[in-house]
Order: C-alpha cells, then sequence, then structure tokens
C-alpha cells in the first residue's frame, strides 16, 4: 500500500479549482472572471470564499460543517477530535480536503433544514432553471433500544429539472499532509487513510466519481460515505430507511423540549446545534466544533474540540429549564466521571478535559493547514489543560447539585458522590483568595493577581455544598460549608468591591470589570437588585458595552456572542425587558440564515468570527429566550 504525501487527486481533474467565488457576499461561477488574475488575486478570491455560513449535520459522534453550495468543508470521523477527512475551511487552496457536487452553469441555491432536524436541504440551480436538491445526514436513531450513530453522511441527490453535475470527494489525513489512496470496486469507492478506510458505495456511475466528469442527473442518486463496510441491504432501502429515522429521531426530540412562546425556531436550532455538540459516549459536550478559526484577524486561533469545566453549570441549569433531562444527565455523568478521577489527583481539577475525560491535551500547530483564510497556524490540542484556573471547583459542584434535587434523573447523587465533592470544596476553600490564570486564562500565578470569579465560584462551591449537606440531613457538614462560604464572602466584599467605582471589581483591590461579573447575581451572591450589582452592571457598561454588544476587554474590536447574551439575560431580570429584547433581536440577526453563531461579531463588518459553532452562544439563545418571553399562558 502506498499513500500520498501530497494534495493533489489522482485523476484528471487534479488541479481543478472550486468553482464558485464569493464577491461581496455573492455566490458566482468563476468562468464569469477574468482568468488572467495574477497570485495575490487569486490568494484573495480563495480567503474571500471563506465564511462561516455554514450548516451543521452530525450525529452526536462527529459532525459536518456544509456550506451554501452542499460542499462539507469541515468534518473530523470517527469523533470530533479526530484528523479531520475534510478540512477545506483551513487550507489555503481548495483542490483537496472537501466534498461538494458541481452543477454545470451554476445560477444560485437555497438552503434549509428539513423541520426541526439536523438534516440539511440544499437545492443548486443552474442557469437554464433545471437543478438538483442535495440531502445531507449523518444517520442518528434508536436501533434495539440502543443509540445508533454510525461513521456515516449519506447524501441524496434529487434531480429539480435537466442538470449535468460533477461530484468531488476529496478526503485528506494528517491534518492536510496527504490524500489517501483510492481502490474501486463493482459500486463502491475505497478510500484507504492510515488510521481507517472509509468506502463511499453509490449508484452513480463510479467511473464519473474517479474521474470527476460531469455527468446528468436524470434520476435519484445515493451516496453512502462510511467506514469500510458492506451495505447488508440495498441502497435504496438503507438511504431511505435511515433517513426517515433521522427526522423521526430529531422531530421526537425536539418535542420533548419546553420552549419558550417566542423566539421558538431559533430556540430549537440552538437545542438541536448543542445537542449534535454532545459526544453521546461519555456525554461531555465540546466547546465547538471547529479549531483555529480566530476571534480576530490580528488574534491566534485555538483548538475547542473539547470539554471546558466553566461551561458546564450554564448548559446544565439551561437545558433542566427546557426539561432536556435526558440529554443533561449524560452530561452529568460525564461530570460525574471528572469527579472521580479528581480524587487520584487530591481533588486537583484541570481547566478541560477531552471529551473521553483525557487530562493531557497537548497543543501542537498543524503548519501544514494555511488556516481559516490564511490566519494560521492550526492547532491541535489547547495548553488551557495546564492552566490553573481555581473558579473549576465552584463550576462541577454547581452543575453537581441537580442530581442531588432532580428526582427525574436516574442516577441521583447520594452521600458517596457528596464526600466526592467535598474533596472539591476543601479545593475551593483553600484556593479562593489564591492568584490563578483567571477566567479567560490569559493570566499567570506569577501575576499575583486574585481574581473574583475565581474566589466568587470558590463561594458558590461552599454555599452549594452547604444546601446539599442540608438535603442530606447532615447539619454538621451543612453547618461547615455554609461557615466557610460565608467566610470567603465576607473577605470578598472587603477586597473585590471597588466603593470609588460603585463596582465589585475584576481583581482583588482592583479596579478594572471584566464580563464574568455579570453572572454573580444570578449564583445567588447578590441579589440581582442589589445595589451594588446594579451598580457593577453600569460600570461594565461605561467600559465593555460597544453599542448593542459587550466586548471582552476596552480595545477589542470584535463583541463576544456569549458575554453579550449573558448581559441581555442580565439586565431582562433586572427589569430592562424592552431593551433587552431589541439587543436579543440584535443577536439574532448575526447569526447565519440557518441560526447557528460563532464566538465572535466584528462590530464594524458585523461578520461572524471565532470557532464555529459556539455552544455557550448557542446556549445562550435559549437563556436569553426563556428570559424575554412571554408566557405561554398571554395566548392560549
Amino acid at each position: 500500500m502506498s499513500l500520498n504525501n501530497n494534495n493533489n487527486n489522482n485523476n484528471n481533474n487534479e488541479h481543478i479549482e472550486n468553482p464558485y467565488i464569493s464577491i461581496n457576499n455573492k455566490i458566482i461561477p468563476e468562468n464569469n472572471i477574468s482568468s488572467n488574475l495574477n497570485q495575490i488575486e487569486k490568494a484573495v478570491k480563495v480567503a474571500n470564499s471563506q465564511n462561516l455560513d455554514l450548516a451543521l449535520i452530525g450525529n452526536c459522534s462527529f459532525g459536518a460543517l456544509i456550506d451554501k453550495k452542499s460542499c462539507i468543508k469541515w468534518c473530523c470521523i470517527p469523533r470530533f477530535d479526530a484528523d479531520p477527512i475534510f478540512c477545506s475551511l483551513v487550507r489555503k487552496s481548495n483542490d483537496s480536503g472537501f466534498y461538494d457536487v458541481v452543477v454545470e452553469n451554476f445560477a444560485f441555491s437555497e438552503q434549509a433544514y428539513i423541520k426541526n432536524t439536523a438534516v440539511l436541504s440544499t437545492k443548486l440551480y443552474n442557469t437554464n432553471g433545471g437543478g438538483v436538491e442535495v440531502i445531507d445526514f449523518a444517520p442518528r436513531f434508536n436501533m434495539f433500544s440502543r443509540p445508533y450513530r454510525p461513521s456515516m453522511i449519506i447524501r441524496v441527490i434529487k434531480p429539480l429539472g435537466h442538470c449535468r453535475i460533477k461530484i468531488r470527494l476529496r478526503p485528506t489525513f494528517g491534518y492536510g499532509w496527504g490524500a489517501p489512496e483510492k481502490t474501486r470496486g463493482t459500486n463502491h469507492i475505497r478510500y484507504i487513510l492510515p488510521s481507517m478506510v472509509m468506502r463511499l458505495t453509490t449508484n452513480a456511475p463510479i467511473s464519473y466519481i474517479v474521474d470527476e466528469v460531469l455527468f446528468e442527473a436524470d434520476e435519484t442518486l445515493y451516496f453512502v460515505f462510511m467506514a469500510d463496510e458492506s451495505l447488508r441491504e440495498s441502497l435504496h432501502d438503507v438511504t431511505n430507511t435511515y433517513l426517515d429515522k433521522t427526522i423521526e429521531y430529531w422531530q421526537e426530540y425536539t418535542k420533548s423540549l419546553a420552549i419558550p412562546l417566542e423566539w421558538q425556531s431559533q430556540v430549537l436550532r440552538a437545542c438541536i446545534t448543542v445537542k449534535l455538540c454532545q459526544f453521546e459516549e461519555s456525554g461531555a459536550i465540546i466547546a465547538s466544533l471547529t479549531t483555529s478559526i480566530p476571534e480576530e484577524p490580528s488574534k491566534e486561533g485555538y483548538d475547542l474540540r473539547f470539554c471546558w469545566i466553566r461551561d458546564t453549570s450554564y448548559i446544565v441549569h439551561t437545558f433542566n429549564k427546557l426539561g432536556n433531562t435526558k440529554m443533561m444527565e449524560d452530561f452529568l455523568t460525564y461530570i460525574s466521571n471528572i469527579v472521580s478521577g479528581s480524587l487520584e489527583r487530591g481533588g486537583f481539577l484541570q481547566p478541560v478535559y477531552g471529551i473521553s475525560l483525557e487530562t493531557k491535551l497537548y497543543e501542537k500547530s498543524m503548519y501544514r493547514l494555511a488556516g481559516y483564510r490564511g490566519l494560521g497556524p492550526v492547532k491541535i490540542g489547547t495548553r488551557d489543560y495546564k492552566t490553573i484556573q481555581n473558579d473549576v471547583y465552584g463550576q462541577l459542584i454547581l452543575a453537581s447539585i441537580q442530581m442531588f434535587f432532580d428526582q427525574r434523573l436516574n442516577k441521583p447523587g447520594d452521600i458517596h458522590l457528596f464526600h466526592k465533592l467535598e474533596g472539591l470544596g476543601m479545593q475551593a476553600y483553600t484556593n479562593y483568595n489564591k492568584p490563578d490564570c483567571g477566567p479567560l486564562g490569559k493570566g499567570s500565578i506569577e501575576d499575583g493577581k486574585i481574581y473574583t470569579f475565581s474566589s466568587f465560584m470558590c463561594w458558590t462551591g461552599c454555599d452549594r455544598l452547604a444546601k446539599i449537606a442540608k438535603s442530606l440531613k447532615i447539619p454538621l457538614r451543612a453547618h461547615f460549608w455554609q461557615e466557610s462560604a460565608n467566610k470567603i464572602k465576607e473577605e470578598m466584599m472587603e477586597r473585590c468591591f471597588n466603593k470609588e467605582k460603585n463596582s465589585f471589581v475584576s481583581t482583588w483591590d482592583g479596579d478594572d470589570v471584566d464580563p464574568y461579573l455579570l453572572l454573580i447575581a444570578e449564583s445567588g451572591f447578590t441579589k440581582i437588585d442589589d445595589p451594588k450589582f446594579i451598580g457593577t452592571v453600569e460600570y461594565l457598561e461605561q467600559k465593555l458595552r460597544r453599542g448593542k454588544y459587550i466586548t471582552q476587554s476596552p480595545d477589542s474590536i470584535s463583541a463576544s456572542t456569549t458575554f453579550t447574551l449573558y448581559y441581555i439575560s442580565c439586565i431582562a431580570k433586572m427589569g430592562r425587558k424592552d431593551e433587552a429584547r431589541e439587543l436579543f433581536e440584535n443577536i439574532l440577526n448575526d447569526c447565519t440564515p440557518l441560526g447557528l453563531i460563532s464566538q465572535d461579531v466584528n462590530l464594524e463588518t458585523k461578520e461572524i468570527w471565532g470557532n464555529f459553532p459556539k455552544t455557550t452562544s448557542m446556549v445562550g439563545i435559549i437563556n436569553a429566550a426563556i428570559c424575554l418571553s412571554k408566557p405561554w399562558e398571554s395566548e392560549i
């Protein structure tokens, strides 16, 4: 077996560029553009064609991002953190790392999800009014009373009038290092990669796929791209059965959610998106599907295909409001495993874990990939696993408290889990007044700064342990943890509240603010109408509000979508609902046409930047809608 260490395909069309380019956000055929572009212009063309107007399909093991022309530009199989088999989203050129359908004389496209599902329909039209409908999905349903989520992408192409198409399937391996060797059978093509073999089974002529030639799409075509196994049933029956069952699964999932009256379509899309970012095998929820898409052109990108402890309680409590107990319980099981694993390390927690509880997430730069719009390098792993962030103890306790009070759960919290959480509580009490790297992970212990948010979350951990002990009828432990929480709070009131600014501040005895301070009323450290908290919000608005957004720092040229959504929910609870509704509608307009959003919004261009989609931002959409929506009783 030989493996090619280049990005060329072994066919007559190996140098074909993507035939569509984007100019001023309009998709037009490349053959309408002058052919004598120089190399700089070509590089600009590729950069301009990269954007985050993408759709997400998946099955809770892996996900794929698809653009408006039905091109799969990013996909890691068999799991979220694997080597991307499709990676053109972060490649310099469009010669490999994608799977698309090229329509001859392309004119325009239409794209939508089948209602309340993760099944995508993309209609591609030519200049004569003909075209094709491309249906993409990753099978997800229950089989033999167990979840069925194979490493499989199914693509169905239906004719919509006379049209010629070309299928280009160009996987890569080694983060863009090479293209696999191909072998062919009667009705399939095998792609031999170093770590696995993938197979495309289709009723289309195999030679047309291998040689990437145009042919007439005059019948429904089926493409099953999967691990190297033979189908046990006919291609037609498998594809249509899997499609029907996958549609049924997602529609039953959305029916189980207690959604708000208003913004239902946006909330349902957010719920489906967050579910797609859950690795069901372990219950972990990743921060994002992608790696190394920077928040701003001047910033470096990071790999967010892992589970950050800081996000856990926010996700659990939001999905509790939706009544989504199964997803919440799976995530709590993952959290419980982290708690158990911490005992081996004296109760020490790191800020981020892998989706299978990996603790060593070594960061590497993959220079073979130029990065999104050439803003590389592309990174795998995260250095954050080595940082010290003391808020994680309170975060995990706050997320875990659900298990002690929610009688719907099959695995409720008990005295044994409480004792495990007490180990985290001791870490919280020991470290509440110690320097760390801060909630954004940008500081260092050597700086000597004690971050208010870290101290606040340590207080939250001790306070919730007191509540748990009380529910378990352990009065001595309840008293101990309440006294511990009181001591932390007393010292914080002295050191974390700046009387001159009339505001809580980012660090002890400091005078700056950060958006995480918006959460201190949410957990009961203060009341929402406490003058100290109101003063904090007002001071934060002076420093970090830019128009209708909240930024991470005063000099940011982009706004954080997650922090802006925190802020919207916060001022809604403060009684500023009309203003909050206006800001919420504004950020919904920043979402893609299909309702997804990334980490940041550029304040000048309104373009979204950062890893995509951002899980906490999607959760923030759900939470804000719940806060702002009129009650069902008002209309029914």
